[in-house]
């Protein structure tokens, strides 16, 4: 099921009719060792995908509904919160279909469809975290000329820049992926479509692809992990020559939150394509906490100790209140 058999004519001096299959649609196997765990797996999944859900669009609505929040920081949130949302919607939905027992199969445009938009919003979302410490690092070392530096126009282009840089990456990806021969085995041994499973299918060399994958996917997002951190050597730096304790605090709880968020995302990407070889056990855990994780912890990540957030967020809820 799922591959058809096609002849054609191979151009070389033993002209003549050879089998050559097409594979139409993959099998996920889903997360490997969970034999009799479906239901506990399914209530969990479920519950953080809503509680995703829930928690971004609160952080977008809060943002877009207090004027004071309508900064250069904010508005850099606001991409982070739609970028989770779409994170945690490429291959949560599909897992939940599978753990309630439908069907495992996916078709190949699907399929490509989830390598694209995993690599894409994968990418996006650690050039956005870099672009987040810049305006952290002008914020707080250079705050005479932060509105200057940090104007409207500039973010846009970063915001976008980051987005499209994105795009780009992921239909190279992508292209590379689905571009290789696909000969017989169309069973995916894991719990979404990602280059290096659907890859390792291709009945030809994938060296290619691997190598970029190591330098696109993992040295490159690690080159920005260090542009972060030297960033933040200087922030560091600038925050313990503050005169005022209350501005100390205030700048160490941002910056805390958004380093945080930087490791949640740039580690399991280190990990993952860096060593396409990596146990499936392991591999798959640091997957699932970057897709399903992530994404829901960022909105309480960036809530717990931000208290410009907390008013943003008692004012909607009273706002709603006053409209019943």
């Amino acid at each position: 099921m799922g591959i058809i058999s096609l002849p054609y004519h191979r151009n070389d001096s033993h002209l003549g009719l050879v089998n050559h299959t097409v594979v139409t649609h993959f099998i996920l196997l889903g997360i490997p060792n969970t034999d009799g765990l479906q239901t506990i797996l399914f209530v969990v999944f479920l519950v953080f995908y809503l509680c995703t859900l829930l928690g971004n669009l609160l952080i977008l609505s809060a943002i877009l509904g207090d004027s004071r929040l309508h900064t250069p920081m904010y508005f850099f949130l606001c991409n982070l919160a739609v970028l989770d949302l779409g994170l945690a919607s490429i291959s949560t939905p599909k897992l939940l279909a599978n753990l309630c027992g439908q069907s495992r199969v996916i078709s190949l445009g699907g399929c490509m469809s989830q390598v694209f938009f995993y690599q894409f919003l994968g990418y996006t979302g650690e050039l956005l975290c870099t672009v987040m410490a810049f305006d952290r690092y002008v914020a707080i070392c250079h705050p005479l000329r932060y509105l200057i530096i940090m104007n409207w126009r500039v973010c846009a282009i970063l915001a976008a820049g980051t987005w499209v840089t994105g795009s780009f990456h992921a239909t190279i990806f992508t292209s590379l992926t689905f571009t290789l021969p696909y000969c017989g085995p169309n069973v995916v041994d894991y719990y979404f479509c990602d280059i290096f499973p659907v890859a390792k299918l291709a009945c030809a060399d994938t060296y290619v692809i691997e190598t970029l994958g190591f330098y696109n996917n993992g040295l490159v997002p690690m080159t920005f992990f260090l542009l972060v951190l030297m960033s933040y050597v200087r922030i560091v730096y600038s925050i313990l020559k503050m005169n005022s304790a209350e501005g100390r605090r205030k700048a160490a709880s941002t910056c805390t939150s958004h380093l945080t968020m930087v490791m949640l995302y740039f580690g399991p990407c280190a990990l993952v394509y860096t060593q396409p070889r990596l146990s499936k056990v392991v591999a798959t855990a640091l997957q699932i906490s970057a897709d399903v994780a992530t994404p829901m912890l960022n909105p309480v990540i960036y809530t717990l100790r931000n208290k410009d957030m907390k008013q943003a967020l008692r004012k909607l809820r009273g706002g709603q209140t006053t409209a019943r």
